[in-house]
C-alpha cells in the first residue's frame, strides 16, 4: 500500500517533498541501478520530520511493542551482493508486536530476512513499511503475507550534481568523494 493511495495523504505536500529530499545517483553501486540515497532526506530536518510524522500516525494505535532494528544472524541476498542481519539476544521477546521499517524496498530480500529473524526469536510481525519502493514490488511474494506500506515511489531523474575537484567531476557516496582520473 502506498501513502499516497491512502485517504486523508493523497494530496498531501509532505510526500512530495520526501521524494525529492531524497538524492539519486545514477549507475551506483552498478550501470542500471537507480540509488536511492536517503542521506539527503535524513539531513533535511523538515522531510525527515515529516517522514517519521506520517510513520507515528499511522502506527500509533496499532500496540506495536517494538520496532525492529539490526540484531541473532540471517543472511539474505540483495539487488547487487549480499549482507547479514542480526539481532542482540533478548532483544525482542516472544509475542511483541515488530514493526520493521527499511529505507528502500526493491527485491524484498532485507525485509524478508527481518522477518525471519523476528519469527524465530517468537516476535509477531504486524506490517514493514519503507520510506522509497516500487509500486509492483517484485518482493512482495517475499513477505511472508505482511503488509507493505511504501511512503514515495523511487525517482529517476536525478537532484544530484556532483563537485568537480581540479576540474574532473567527483561521485558522492555518503561522506566519500570517488573521481575518476
Amino acid at each position: 500500500m502506498f501513502a499516497g493511495d491512502q485517504k486523508g495523504l493523497q494530496d498531501d505536500p509532505r510526500l512530495k517533498a520526501i521524494s525529492e529530499a531524497i538524492r539519486v545517483v545514477p549507475h551506483f553501486p552498478k550501470p542500471g541501478i537507480m540509488f536511492q540515497d536517503i542521506t539527503t532526506l535524513l539531513l533535511n530536518h523538515k522531510a525527515f520530520k515529516d517522514t517519521v510524522d506520517i510513520f507515528v500516525d499511522r502506527y500509533r494505535e496499532m500496540g506495536i511493542s517494538v520496532v525492529a532494528g539490526e540484531v541473532i544472524s540471517e543472511a539474505y541476498v540483495l539487488e547487487y551482493g549480499t549482507d547479514c542481519l542480526e539481532i542482540h539476544v533478548g532483544a525482542v521477546q516472544p509475542g511483541e508486536r515488530a514493526l520493521i521499517i527499511d529505507d528502500l524496498v526493491a527485491t524484498g530480500g532485507t525485509l524478508s530476512a527481518a522477518i525471519r529473524l523476528l519469527e524465530r526469536v517468537g516476535a509477531q510481525v504486524v506490517e514493514c513499511a519503507c520510506v522509497v519502493g516500487l509500486r509492483d514490488v517484485k518482493g512482495q511474494h517475499r513477505l511472508n503475507g505482511k503488509p507493505l506500506y511504501i511512503l514515495v515511489e523511487p525517482r529517476q531523474q536525478t537532484n544530484y550534481s556532483a563537485p568537480s575537484v581540479n576540474g574532473v567531476e567527483t561521485c558522492r557516496h555518503d561522506d566519500v568523494y570517488l573521481s575518476a582520473t
